[in-house]
């Protein structure tokens, strides 16, 4: 009789080590950072394919992103909640994460469907998941454990989606166009499609982090001039030179960094688009770079883009309260006013006013927090753009991609050196912010 006793323990303790082995097994492959990367990939496509606005954009990333994270901190005890943390953020009720779980699948999970829902190619999304949820089925995760990962990340989501109703971004939808006068120095619509200002209110959107849209504004924009012997003539005339003498190097740092989501094109009386990611997208795609070089495991890669994320909608809140505030002119309705009516500038104009650059912004705010997340130097290939027809750029540190996306906007002649200039110092100060106030880590990483 013991001997059948012993034997029928020993039976369970084998059966309860092999569920375990199989449950960690399942869980090791799912952990493949390689779901969260592509996930984030495939909303890229789809906010180029749906040519969502910069700040449009920027606000997808942070709600996906932020959903990946509070799903995959919900068990972790080595990351913390942003609960408390972003504006608003309460905490989530009333979700079971005693069943068994995968964590990274509910994570993906919870990206996906909250990008779902902010963009319009809801079947594109769907399409994407239905193949990937395929191969993490594939890994061997039982059905029961697979729908409480869906429902786990299901809940997340829908509590960060009905955070994201109350930022204000619905309100905007139905305010006024941006009313443009024809006082000198103010900013008015370019050519060739002469587009209405995007975005004229995003200053009304809840910030993540910042206290308010003014935060950080920089400093006042170069008085408008007309006078040869000022400064804003100056500074105009400098964009046309460069212009004139541009080299070979400083086209391709230009075109590199265009990041137009929606470039108007004219070929006799045809006007078509060519869609391109934005400067945001731009980012998000270098964050997966770095991630994929430093060989992140799947949480620090879900960490490193909720803070880029964050940074970027931020970086755009800020710039966009100061482009209506101070209403700049283009360089392209300048210089062709005053000083050469033929002058075209090597990049399409941007449909909104010129100071500060949202392009330097947003590459000061990531820049530094990569910086930050991964130190320097640190060398990466970017190959965002070989996809448009761009060759592969090298960097040694942040920074120095940071201040090479800022100066493009010089070599392309859509920004006069003062909108550079004070937009990466905006940029740099409202990283520094984040980076002091948001903590993900309970011990932080040296």
């Amino acid at each position: 009789m013991k001997f059948f006793f012993r034997l029928g323990v020993i039976i369970i303790i084998l059966w309860q080590v092999a569920g375990c082995q199989s449950t960690a097994d399942y869980n090791k492959k799912l952990s493949n950072p390689e779901f969260l990367h592509r996930s984030v990939q495939e909303l890229s496509e789809v906010i180029v394919h749906d040519i969502f606005s910069p700040p449009v954009a920027s606000r997808i990333y942070a709600y996906a992103s932020i959903a990946a994270y509070e799903t995959m901190a919900l068990s972790n005890p080595e990351y913390r909640s942003m609960v408390g943390q972003l504006n608003d953020l309460r905490p989530i009720a009333r979700i079971d994460t005693s069943r068994s779980y995968s964590v990274p699948l509910a994570t993906v999970h919870a990206f996906l469907t909250v990008g779902k829902k902010l963009i319009f190619s809801e079947k594109k999304i769907e399409d994407f998941q239905e193949k990937l949820y395929a191969e993490m089925k594939a890994t061997g995760i039982p059905n029961e454990d697979f729908q409480q990962s869906m429902a786990v990340g299901q809940t997340v989501a829908d509590h960060i989606m009905a955070w994201a109703a109350k930022d204000r971004y619905q309100e905007t939808r139905s305010a006024p166009k941006f009313t443009v006068t024809a006082s000198p120095g103010r900013w008015i619509p370019t050519p060739p499609a002469y587009m209405d200002a995007i975005e004229p209110h995003w200053n009304q959107i809840r910030p993540f982090t910042l206290t308010s849209a003014d935060q950080f504004a920089p400093p006042p924009a170069t008085p408008f001039s007309t006078d040869t012997a000022s400064l804003f003539y100056k500074e105009a005339y400098e964009v046309y030179q460069i212009s004139k003498n541009i080299t070979d190097e400083e086209k391709e740092i230009a075109d590199f960094w265009d990041c137009n989501p929606y470039k108007v094109n004219l070929q006799g009386h045809v006007m078509y688009a060519t869609k391109k990611i934005t400067p945001g997208g731009h980012w998000m795609s270098i964050t997966g770079i770095v991630s994929r070089t430093a060989k992140d495991d799947f949480n620090k890669a879900v960490e490193t883009y909720a803070w880029v994320a964050i940074g970027l909608a931020d970086g755009f809140i800020s710039c966009w309260d100061e482009k209506f505030r101070s209403n700049v002119v283009r360089p392209e309705t300048y210089i062709n006013e005053y000083i050469d009516k033929a002058w075209i500038p090597l990049l399409q104009t941007p449909p909104f006013p010129e100071y500060t650059s949202g392009h330097s912004v947003v590459s000061g705010v990531a820049g530094e927090i990569l910086t930050h997340l991964y130190g320097e130097p640190f060398s990466y290939q970017d190959s965002t753009e070989v996809r448009y027809g761009l060759p592969i750029r090298s960097y040694t540190s942040f920074r120095q991609a940071a201040n090479e996306a800022s100066v493009s906007r010089i070599y392309g002649g859509i920004h006069y050196a003062p909108a550079v200039r004070n937009g990466l110092e905006q940029g740099k100060q409202i990283a520094a912010h984040i980076i002091k106030t948001l903590k993900t880590r309970e011990k932080p990483q040296p």
